[in-house]
């Protein structure tokens, strides 16, 4: 059994990011952690879903671990940093934020965790977040330090492949492609500045065996998902040709013996 911890930003980044990689990881017998920066709390609340009275950062926290659970995580973790809001807002320059954490300092916080646990393989995002946010810039920075400190002898950094977002785009616009729901479309990959082009990609995690779990563990995060969110919105075929593989930059010796990922991470050469 080896030690596989994914190192998220916020509450259901996990479900989105690397949910099917972990569900993978968690039946072929490995052990899972799931660590997140923040608990969320400037994240846009579905309307009608907390009671009166009720914090989001708590019930966040609530849904992560329900999260975890559908998706067979053993151990979940918060660092205990407030979340900085999207990019360019006020909240970014509040010193108590995960953005304006020293970066040794929340390494250190992490890498305890990480020579806990003796992890074999750790999981960040790429250096600009995925698209830009300054938390998940920052679990990279934090990341891969922490990795440095633990001697992990993997990071697999988890992004999206904007070149084939690009071409699914292309055929759904010429009526070639899977057929999404009114108000379903999935965002721009050059507007939003998405993931990374893919002749940068090393790896590839084909979860279409896991895109039911993957799906649940989205539904659990219901104060951020409304049944009309864009993802839930696609019907379960869709889905899974949507959310059916993620993306890695791979640093180390991913997918050997040693390594959780070894049989679920194929390696990846562009066309």
């Amino acid at each position: 059994m080896a030690t596989l911890v994914c190192f998220h930003a916020h509450p259901d980044d996990e479900s989105i990011g690397t949910g099917g990689t972990m569900a993978l990881a968690a039946r072929a017998g490995h052990r899972v952690v799931l660590v997140v920066a923040t608990r969320g709390e400037r994240g846009e609340i579905v309307p009608g879903v907390l009671h009166e009275g009720e914090q989001l950062a708590l019930r966040r926290t609530a849904e992560t671990y329900a999260s975890a659970a559908a998706l067979g995580v053993a151990r979940v973790e918060f660092l205990g940093y407030v979340d900085s809001g999207m990019v360019g807002e006020a909240t970014n320059d509040e010193p108590w934020t995960f953005w304006q954490a020293d970066v040794d300092s929340a390494a250190r916080r992490l890498a305890s965790i990480l020579t806990e646990e003796e992890a074999d393989t750790l999981t960040v995002y790429d250096d600009h977040g995925g698209y830009g946010h300054p938390d998940h810039i920052q679990v990279h920075r934090v990341g891969v330090r922490a990795a440095e400190l633990a001697g992990v002898p993997r990071v697999v950094e988890g992004t999206i492949n904007r070149t084939a977002l690009r071409r699914m785009l292309a055929l759904v616009a010429a009526g070639g492609g899977p057929e999404l729901p009114e108000g379903a479309a999935p965002p721009d990959p050059d507007e939003m500045d998405l993931g990374v082009e893919e002749h940068l990609l090393t790896h590839r995690v084909d979860v279409a065996a896991a895109v039911e779990a993957k799906r649940a563990s989205m539904l659990a995060h219901r104060s951020q998902m409304a049944d009309d969110h864009f993802l839930l919105a696609m019907p379960p075929e869709v889905f899974a040709v949507a959310m059916g593989v993620e993306w890695y930059i791979g640093h180390g010796p991913v997918g050997d013996e040693g390594c959780p990922l070894h049989g679920i991470a194929e390696p990846f050469t562009a066309p």
